[in-house]
């Protein structure tokens, strides 16, 4: 019973680092998929616009069965927070995340993304959310850790060296005329891609942000999520008629496209924003964030496999310089978080202290009132003085 136990226990706390250590394989898988997708001459606005639908068509049914008797009302403040949701994620975080990845490639699109902890970490810290007590050696881990796993994402784009042979390399070359050609030869591209995957990472940051708000009063998770992927959807519609004109654009079949709108809907919006949101309420968005530079690693394997694409010593150098700056990390939170659970079980201990105190003096209290002895006040009259005339007259008579 006693290991059935611990075992439970282990479990019981290792399920946030499983859950988003399982989505950054669902993040990099949707990376390949929609790489292919984008050179296969798919618009990007088209594919937020059917990724979300999917999302919405997947997510509703469950929030409206599973949270009828748990959701709360929408008020106007949330609907407001709602409908930015829906344009700092499916709107300007995707719509510039897929021409970026359009213009570059996907291990360097997931290298840019990786300044996501950074930029999440300093509004947390902006918005209180996030306490920094340089004093502390966790605070120092999470801010070491942060700039260590920027700077081996820097390393992986910056820096390339000599290409590493992996064993699979001598069977994918075979396969390589196959594999639609990239933009990097572009420098002009290639630098366009780059600023629009900051402008993408800093939008989706300030998700993160917002959402961890957000749930504070909104607290059904499945609802929210499929809210924000409903309002992602129409504002993503809006913004296609807008910017394409093409009505051929909005044709799909059953290809690759649809393989992209539905897997990037289903697993990377509609269960993303539900675990990620269910992990935020018990760590912090610094926590879900932390995880993000194991996309690049996977993606870049994957890659290898799948597109044919180069590892590099540089990239190793990073991937390398990514895991000790995200263990960094993990460990500061893991303190803290520990801390905080101190303290959520000294601050009852002490209030049922209190209690016990107040209680103890209250009996002492009517104690001493019974064993009180209280003595009767005893008046004595005695005559009053009379003035000596007064006297003098009555002892004549």
């Amino acid at each position: 019973m006693e290991t059935k136990g611990c075992f439970g226990n282990f479990i019981e706390k290792a399920k946030p680092y499983i859950a988003m250590i399982s989505l950054q394989f669902g993040y990099a898988g949707m990376n390949i998929i929609t790489k292919v997708s984008l050179n296969r001459g798919m618009s990007h606005y088209v594919l937020v616009v059917y990724r979300h639908a999917f999302a919405t068509a997947v997510i509703a049914p469950f929030a409206l069965v599973l949270e009828r008797k748990v959701r709360p009302k929408i008020t106007f403040p949330i609907f407001l927070q709602l409908f930015v949701l829906g344009l700092l994620g499916p709107v300007i975080d995707q719509n510039f995340y897929y021409a970026g990845l359009k213009f570059t490639s996907p291990t360097f699109s997931c290298a840019m993304s990786n300044v996501l902890p950074a930029m999440t970490f300093v509004m947390a810290v902006l918005c209180r959310m996030e306490k920094v007590n340089i004093k502390k050696v966790r605070c120092q881990a999470k801010v070491v850790g942060t700039i260590v796993t920027v700077a081996g994402a820097m390393l992986m784009t910056l820096y390339k060296g000599h290409v590493i042979n992996m064993v699979w390399s001598s069977y994918i070359h075979l396969r390589k005329s196959n594999v639609p050609e990239t933009t990097q030869g572009d420098d002009k591209d290639w630098i366009k891609g780059s600023i629009l995957l900051i402008l993408a990472t800093l939008a989706w940051a300030s998700f993160f942000i917002l959402q961890a708000i957000t749930l504070r009063k909104y607290t059904a998770q499945l609802s929210l999520t499929a809210l924000v992927c409903f309002m992602g959807t129409l504002q993503s519609i809006a913004v296609t008629f807008v910017m394409e004109h093409r009505p051929k654009a909005w044709s799909i079949g059953w290809d690759m496209n649809l393989l992209a709108a539905a897997y990037a809907g289903i697993v990377s919006s509609s269960i993303a924003y539900y675990v990620q949101g269910r992990v935020m309420q018990k760590r912090g968005p610094v926590f879900v964030t932390a995880f993000s530079p194991l996309m690049m690693i996977i993606v870049a394997i994957m890659g290898s496999f799948l597109l044919a694409e180069k590892i590099y010593v540089g990239g190793v150098l990073g991937a390398v310089l990514i895991v000790i700056g995200l263990y960094s990390v993990l460990w500061g939170k893991y303190k803290e978080f520990k801390e905080k659970e101190e303290e959520e079980i000294l601050e009852p201990v002490e209030n049922v202290r209190v209690i016990e105190d107040i209680e103890a003096n209250s009996v002492e209290m009517q104690r001493n009132e019974a064993n009180r002895v209280y003595v009767p006040k005893v008046t004595i009259s005695s005559p009053m003085p009379q003035p000596p005339m007064i006297a003098m007259e009555a002892s004549k008579a």
